[in-house]
């Protein structure tokens, strides 16, 4: 059995808290447990291949993907401002800035893109692209050239995030979910401890072929991501019904438990616009996206502001570089066991609002604590920012993703969430400004500000769902006078009168 799913799975007998539940006829065929004898499988040997196959590639593609979106800021500790006139007014907010315009304009495209053509060719194809722009990079010579590259690595970056989140949803149900979400997400933290490290060797390159160091940071860091590109083609995992490396008779256990869990595993026809428009007029995608922005503030506040941050407490380039790792690291920690224990208790929201409260007290003694006699508390904060902003973040996008219950409504949804959701990456490459330096006042309130507003997005998706889910219960869903015919001619996906959202 692979490491992966040993350290994924935990087996259990028990039915899944929310999903299709309820008593009589109607649920027959989504009885919540499939029993795998039944089509000749082995369900854990089955999983162990589907968590090798799967889970490793797409932490490996977004840990590289966040990297180069990301590396910026250590370039930055090397001279990147200095060498390009960045330094002048807002120039370097604005050349952060302009990577979200295509990343949020194109995240639902892409994933409608993804659903038609097979994941290895689109997710490979954007994979390769991402990696020559940040090569491109290490050879912009000016504000404009930056701007442009920028610009492009957003537009091949969009895919990624809500691509690998609806491909993990079409081969996992809800139960099965979170520890491989939070996984999966939680390379952002290892590609920051990563980056740093990386970027603390690459820091000694300075001068080699007459390159500056931040020039060797994006040069060497896009071509590992060029070249696993190319061999992902082989790799990314398809959706289960195109997938070669799994049976006729595990496909068909699949599909019956995704059935069972959300009834419906399998692709419809196109979306249509009709389809999208509908589904964005759910309150409960529109909530999904506010729970998403609350998060992203702080989050890229963290990423692309914390080397700066750890710089003004004193410390050489190198140092910096180094002594960013360690908040990173402890997230990747605490995230995982938040997974672990919300996938043991089926639970979602305390696992939101505990870890979003971490980051508050974090944030809240950044803004409150200042000056040279308070460095370790200050440097301390940082492994609350992080530790809560990126343990929360994997939960509230499971949660919400696995409360789709159908490709187009997890297409649409995941591609609305994270593209409305990184709106706030506009509103954090702004908040920290080089004026305002070393304390950031506006950066940090305006961080506090929008966890606040996550908190209170989360809790207004608990109480609605909660009551949806009773109305269900008491039989008083505005669909319940429908026949189970009726019911699944009209592929309702998480609308069906038995589905049970997860709270």
């Amino acid at each position: 059995m692979s490491a992966v799913h040993m350290a994924l799975e935990k087996p259990s007998k028990e039915l899944p808290r929310g999903g299709l539940e309820a008593g009589g006829d109607l649920v027959e065929e989504y009885a919540g447990y499939v029993d795998p004898t039944a089509y000749g499988v082995n369900e854990r040997r089955l999983m162990a291949k589907i968590d090798f196959r799967v889970v490793p590639v797409l932490c490996i593609l977004y840990l590289l993907a966040f990297l180069d979106r990301v590396n910026i800021s250590n370039a930055a500790l090397y001279g990147l401002k200095e060498d390009l006139d960045l330094s002048q007014g807002t120039r370097y907010n604005t050349v952060l800035v302009i990577f979200f315009v295509p990343y949020i304009l194109f995240e639902i495209p892409s994933n409608i893109i993804l659903k038609k053509f097979k994941p290895h060719i689109w997710l490979s194809a954007c994979m390769l692209m991402f990696g020559v722009m940040t090569i491109i990079m290490g050879f912009t010579q000016n504000y404009g050239g930056i701007l442009v590259v920028r610009f492009f690595l957003g537009l091949f970056e969009a895919g990624m995030f809500p691509g690998c989140f609806y491909l993990l949803a079409c081969w996992y149900k809800r139960s099965e979910a979170q520890k491989r979400y939070s996984f999966f997400f939680s390379s952002t933290t290892l590609a920051g401890a990563f980056g740093g490290l990386l970027a603390a060797a690459i820091g000694k390159m300075d001068g080699v072929r007459g390159y500056r160091a931040w020039r060797w940071v994006f040069i060497l860091e896009g071509l590992l991501t060029a070249v696993v590109g190319l061999i992902f083609y082989f790799c990314i995992p398809d959706f289960p019904e195109e997938a070669k490396w799994i049976t006729e008779n595990e496909r068909a256990f699949i599909k019956a438990k995704l059935e069972a869990d959300t009834g419906e595993s399998h692709r419809h026809g196109k979306t249509t616009m009709k389809t999208v428009f509908k589904i964005l007029s759910d309150w409960k995608i529109l909530i999904g996206g506010i729970m998403y922005l609350g998060l992203i503030v702080p989050a890229y506040g963290y990423a692309y502001f914390a080397p700066q941050i750890v710089r003004n407490l004193g410390y050489s380039p190198i140092q910096t570089q180094l002594r960013s790792v360690p908040p990173w690291a402890c997230a990747f920690g605490l995230a995982m066991i938040t997974a672990t224990f919300s996938d043991f208790l089926r639970h979602r929201f305390l696992f939101t609002i505990i870890p979003i409260c971490i980051s508050l007290a974090g944030f809240i003694i950044l803004f409150k604590v200042h000056g040279p006699v308070n460095i370790m508390t200050q440097y301390s904060a940082l492994f609350l920012c992080a530790m809560g902003t990126y343990s929360a973040m994997p939960i509230i996008i499971c949660w919400y993703a696995c409360n789709l219950g159908s490709h187009a409504r997890r297409a649409v949804g995941t591609g609305w969430q994270v593209g409305f959701g990184n709106i706030g990456g506009i509103v954090a490459t702004f908040a920290f400004l080089a004026k305002e330096a070393p304390v950031y006042p506006t950066g940090y309130k305006l961080c506090i500000s929008f966890i606040c507003l996550s908190a209170l997005s989360c809790a207004i998706y608990y109480t609605g769902i909660t009551l949806e889910n009773k109305k269900r219960d008491q039989g008083k869903h505005k669909l319940s006078h429908l026949s189970k015919e009726e019911l699944s001619a009209l592929e309702l996906g998480d609308d069906h009168p038995v589905f049970r959202y997860m709270t």
